[in-house]
């Protein structure tokens, strides 16, 4: 007789939490399948520092509605689905510190993205993106922002308001010339340009005092600015594969590079596969101090 008041309790108890869910939002066919009939709070993983929720590699073409009433949600993972669109709803998740929307289709972000305001990490490379919102700028806590792989060919002078930015990667996009509102971010450490159409790095790199790896390989590259040279907080400057012929003499001032690097992954100065001239391509092979040498000679002769 207990068992059969504890199991008629049990699903009375099942039945209320199911009506009540329902009473809260209706779902989708998409959402039905990935509930399963549990409330979309038990989908969330509680770690030490940080609530997440992904969905990874789902074969979604649409954010399922439930997602917007997750507002707990800091670190959100959609990445490598065929999203078109995110939706302004997005907004609504105002806690999230690390947003990541890798490899999807989108062609643009919404300007509601301003909502998220405690975010501190934004990944939506390999995607198709032709622009990047102004309104991104109002995110004033973003400190890493992904945008390679995508076909933008420009950016927002107002992204110069995001002052706590540190790592920006542009790589792999349609980009004639580094974008003007990049030389105010001034806390900037890494970023990386390459493979695009730049053909010169313009003066104003040097705004950039605390670069420490600073990536343009693969352009078209026809000149190394003297004004790279004053950033001495250089590691890592990869400029390998463009039409650069001479070094500036100031190029010893870059104490931080240790070594002619070969390997894509180590710091030091990366410079093959240019049109060195001689005797250049010689000193480059005897490694940094002998290259180092001749150009601080040469500049004193």
């Amino acid at each position: 007789m207990g068992t059969r008041q504890s199991r008629a309790s049990s699903r009375d108890k099942g039945s209320k939490r199911m009506l009540l869910l329902g009473r809260r939002q209706k779902f989708s066919p998409w959402d039905d399948t990935l509930l399963s009939g549990r409330d979309p709070r038990s989908l969330l993983k509680r770690g030490m520092r940080h609530v997440s929720f992904s969905l990874v590699t789902k074969g979604m073409t649409d954010i399922p509605d439930f997602l917007w009433g997750l507002s707990e949600v800091q670190k959100l993972n959609l990445s490598h689905n065929r999203l078109r669109v995110l939706p302004p709803e997005v907004g609504k998740l105002t806690r999230i510190v690390v947003l990541n929307l890798c490899g999807n289709h989108l062609k643009s972000l919404p300007r509601e993205v301003s909502l998220l305001q405690s975010l501190k990490v934004l990944f939506v490379n390999m995607n198709c993106l032709t622009e990047v919102p102004a309104e991104l700028s109002l995110c004033r806590n973003l400190e890493v922002l992904s945008l390679s792989h995508n076909c933008l060919s420009q950016l927002p002078a107002s992204l110069a308001d995001l002052s706590r930015l540190r790592k920006l990667n542009l790589s792999n996009n349609y980009f004639a010339h580094i974008p003007i509102c990049v030389f105010s971010l001034k806390e900037l450490d890494f970023l990386h340009v390459g493979s695009n159409r730049l053909e010169n790095i313009a003066e104003s790199i040097q705004c950039l005092a605390s670069l420490q790896i600073f990536i343009a390989e693969s352009n078209n590259i026809h000149s190394f600015p003297r004004s790279l040279c004053l950033i001495t907080s250089l590691e890592l400057l990869n400029l390998n594969n463009n039409d650069i012929q001479t070094l500036p003499d100031e190029l010893y001032l870059l104490r931080r590079l240790t070594k002619i690097a070969w390997n894509p992954m180590d710091k030091g100065l990366h410079i093959s596969h240019n049109p060195l001239a001689k005797p250049l391509p010689e000193l480059v092979e005897g490694g940094l101090e002998m290259l180092f040498g001749y150009l601080k000679d040469k500049k004193h002769s």
